[in-house]
């Protein structure tokens, strides 16, 4: 007997389980998890390959910069549009063709001779991983009972923690033993266990209906999102006031705005805008959004501190922050079994609460903390987004009618990545202009001259003290120790 073979009112299946079938229950959530697993891990897994791929394939800095973000910018295009396709034509059948074309880019990512081939590939990936995501919770929380659900999702969310952890760490090992190629081409065996896994246990689950797709809807929101994402992401690097960046944010504006004209007219739009009238819907995507706005930022400006103020080296500075994702793929699960008992306000209450807490502490940074001030900071971190992804997602499903399963946890995880493009965006805005402006004073309290290789101290942290010592005469120890003073005081 298949998973849940209980009928829904309008013949499809609902894709729940038997209550006496818990094995093959659990064996499903193994092989979604897997394909789950693949998404997390490959956000991660690239940054460590990207030198080798510079050296390879002859990249420059830009081109490195869309290889990691043209998979988020296409994460972002459709991850909507995907969860209402899993829930309008059924979430195993759309899991699958995405699973399948994921394993194929995949592939000629890992063959791929050329730099534009490989953003190429970089960008169906992105896409595939949409269904990924979205296809996979929903079919999690259709698959489970609600008293059970939180469970399911927070052992879910912990697997894909591991992935997020595990990225840097197994990107490192298989580059230097293998070579970048295998970072991707080591999709395609996972991909196979988990199908031969999903096969025989998963159950076809669906939103019911005949409704026709909103092809206008998707053409504007597929249009509008990534524009929005790229111009927030490239705009520190191009410009703000540049006309691609002023294109893609004002083009970008019009079509989500026209999105929202017609989808409140069609009769089968791509987001059900009634799940917006929802409280618990609400807050769910506001936390979301919250999470990714700290945790991007973080993950940007503190590898940054611990390479250019603390000095660590790459592969030092992924394991000091091992403790944060690790930590959520340990809490997760026991997160997922509170959400089974306590409200999950309660629980991102707690979660925030962390975050806050995180912040004050990284904020507080110097030169000279100590080892446990900064595992402390991260720890605190992992401990806030354990607590709200989990239980934002679980609110977000059940806010939402099970027919609108995917699109919600669509709508979610868009507001997740919009949160991290915009806090990356704002919060590195923020960091030069609090960095010029310290680094102006400095150089006149110096009575040093300041120009163009000025304002690249502050683009580019990495190389800031550097930049310093061939433009000012400053030795390294005066250098290293300035750098480190401006670049603390624009992370605060």
């Amino acid at each position: 007997m298949h998973l849940g073979d209980e009928a829904c009112g309008n013949g499809v299946y609902r894709g729940g389980v038997d209550g006496d079938d818990s094995y093959r229950r659990w064996w499903a959530f193994a092989g979604v998890s897997v394909i789950s697993f693949l998404g997390c891990i490959d956000l991660t897994i690239v940054n460590t390959a990207a030198p080798e791929i510079q050296g390879d394939l002859g990249a420059t800095v830009i081109e490195l910069q869309l290889i990691v973000n043209i998979f988020i910018a296409a994460l972002s295009m459709f991850m909507v549009t995907m969860g209402r396709l899993a829930d309008r034509y059924g979430r195993r059948r759309v899991l699958y063709c995405g699973t399948v074309v994921f394993g194929v880019a995949s592939l000629a990512a890992g063959a791929a001779a050329d730099v534009r081939l490989l953003i190429v590939c970089r960008f169906v990936q992105g896409a595939a991983c949409a269904v990924l995501y979205t296809a996979t919770s929903a079919i999690v929380a259709n698959a489970f009972p609600p008293e059970r659900r939180g469970k399911a999702i927070g052992a879910l969310y912990g697997v894909n923690g591991i992935g997020l952890a595990v990225g840097p760490v197994l990107g490192g090992f298989i580059v230097s033993g293998f070579g970048w190629r295998w970072v991707f081409w080591l999709n395609v065996p996972l991909i196979v266990i988990a199908l031969a896994i999903c096969f025989p246990t998963v159950r076809e689950s669906r939103g019911g209906g005949n409704e026709r797709m909103d092809w206008l809807g998707l053409t504007l929101l597929t249009a509008g999102l990534p524009a929005v994402i790229l111009g927030l992401t490239l705009g520190d690097t191009w410009g703000w006031g540049s006309g691609q960046i002023i294109g893609l944010l004002g083009g970008g504006v019009l079509a989500l705005t026209a999105f929202c004209v017609v989808e409140r007219k069609v009769v089968s739009p791509i987001v059900d805008f009634q799940l917006f009238v929802n409280r618990t819907f609400i807050g769910a995507i506001v936390a979301d959004f919250s999470l990714a706005f700290f945790y991007c930022l973080a993950f940007f400006l503190m590898p940054l501190f611990l390479y250019s103020v603390r000095h660590y080296q790459g592969y030092a500075s992924g394991l000091m922050l091992l403790p944060c994702t690790a930590l959520v793929a340990l809490l997760s699960p026991l997160v997922g079994r509170l959400v089974d008992r306590f409200p999950p306000r309660l629980l991102l209450c707690v979660g925030f609460a962390a975050f806050a807490l995180s912040a004050v502490l990284q904020a507080r940074f110097t030169r000279d903390s100590g080892f446990a001030d900064i595992v402390v900071a991260f720890l605190l971190m992992g401990v806030g987004w354990a607590f709200v992804l989990g239980p934002a997602t679980v609110a977000a499903l059940s806010s939402a009618p099970d027919r609108l399963a995917g699109t919600a946890v669509g709508a979610s995880w868009t507001f997740h990545n919009l949160g991290g493009a915009i806090g990356l965006a704002a919060g590195m805005a923020v960091y030069r202009w609090s960095a010029a402006d310290s680094l102006a004073d400095a150089l006149a309290a110096r009575h040093l001259p300041g120009g163009a290789w000025a304002e690249a101290v502050v683009a580019d942290p990495s190389a800031g003290a550097v930049a310093l010592r061939a433009h000012t005469g400053l030795g390294g120890r005066e250098a290293d120790e300035l750098f480190g003073e401006l670049f603390l005081r624009g992370n605060q």
